[in-house]
């Protein structure tokens, strides 16, 4: 993989060269922390950040996006018929994205691009982006990425690796698209940096504080987790408002709902979550998750129990810490993993006993 030198007096000017081809995307500081968002003209990404407050999973997975139109009008051609809403697919580029959130978007095409069904909208938006991560030096106490799959310097998900050496960046190309988009900001000052890349890794990897474990998981019984006496404690405090969900990077759920306004209509998706008592509601009035303990533990055990069965790639957890930071009555997964964990090793004792 070709590794380039990028001068951070050239910083600038490249970016400026790749908006000719590309929307580009980056952090800019906000009123609470930093946002991912389109850079306007003459805008740049501020890097002085650990990480931004939203994951960019809203690039490819909107909050809130139009899917159908159609017009109730006799008059107008095709009415009553449902037509795609055009979306915008010009290429666009996430400059200095953290490596845990390139590998969040990869399990969420887990989802959203299967031999089973595949989601036009995401894979259109997902294929027309390019990721370039910018590693990460310096973590969160709430991080713990090394221990769910992922790490400071990891690369899947990502387009190109940048790593901040001080007067100049070092990027590494890991893919097509990638290469393409160093080629094109004028990027090409080839040096043999695998060292430094390695030598920044260990480095970042020793200063993470908490890890988890999950060893267990897999192999735990799924009735027997679902029955643990723990989950009463863990959802005490819970008041379900879905801030762990819409912060997740690695969150998928959506509604689809239609909305008419005189003759005219839409269909459009928006961000659903788990933790919301509407989310299970039947049309009889029956909510087989009707409790608050049930939409915890619904989704703690989706994602470190159910996904880890049915994909076989490890927890649905990238590590980013952000739930743990923002849960407002302090509901922390790592506890929970823990917990879970534990209880499945006793278990496996148990039945080998």
């Amino acid at each position: 993989m070709k590794v380039v030198k990028i001068d951070k007096k050239r910083w600038e000017a490249g970016l400026d060269a790749l908006r000719a081809a590309y929307r580009l995307f980056g952090p800019v500081q906000a009123k609470e922390g930093h946002e991912l968002k389109e850079l306007a003209q003459g805008e740049y990404p501020d890097y002085n950040m650990l990480n931004t407050r939203l994951s960019p999973k809203a690039i490819a997975f909107p909050q809130s996006e139009d899917i159908l139109e159609f017009s109730l009008d006799p008059d107008v051609e095709d009415h009553h018929i449902m037509k795609e809403v055009a979306g915008d697919l010009t290429p666009r580029a996430v400059i200095g994205m953290r490596p845990c959130d390139a590998r969040a978007m990869a399990l969420l095409d887990l989802n959203f691009d299967t031999a089973e069904c595949k989601d036009p909208y995401w894979i259109r938006a997902y294929e027309a982006t390019t990721f370039v991560g910018l590693a990460c030096d310096n973590p969160y106490t709430s991080c713990f990425c090394t221990t769910a799959g992922c790490g400071p310097y990891h690369e899947q998900g990502l387009d190109v690796l940048l790593t901040d050496n001080g007067d100049h960046y070092l990027g590494k190309a890991l893919t097509d698209k990638g290469q393409a988009l160093l080629d094109r900001a004028g990027w090409n000052d080839a040096v043999d940096g695998e060292s430094v890349f390695a030598e920044k890794k260990a480095a970042a990897e020793a200063k993470f504080v908490r890890a988890i474990e999950t060893d267990k998981l897999r192999d735990a019984d799924t009735l027997a987790l679902h029955g643990a006496p723990f989950w009463e404690d863990v959802s005490f405090s819970c008041i379900n408002c879905g801030t762990c969900t819409f912060l997740c990077p690695t969150c998928w759920c959506f509604d689809l709902q239609d909305e008419v306004r005189g003759k005219s209509g839409k269909r459009f998706k928006n961000w659903d979550s788990c933790m919301f008592p509407l989310f299970t509601l039947h049309t009889t009035g029956h909510n087989p998750r009707g409790t608050k303990l049930q939409r915890t533990r619904q989704r703690f055990m989706h994602k470190l129990k159910y996904f880890v069965d049915k994909y076989e790639t490890g927890i649905m957890c990238v590590g980013c810490g952000r739930c743990v930071r923002q849960c407002p009555v302090n509901i922390d997964i790592r506890k929970v993993c823990d917990l879970m964990n534990s209880h499945a090793a006793a278990d496996s004792c148990v039945a080998e006993g």
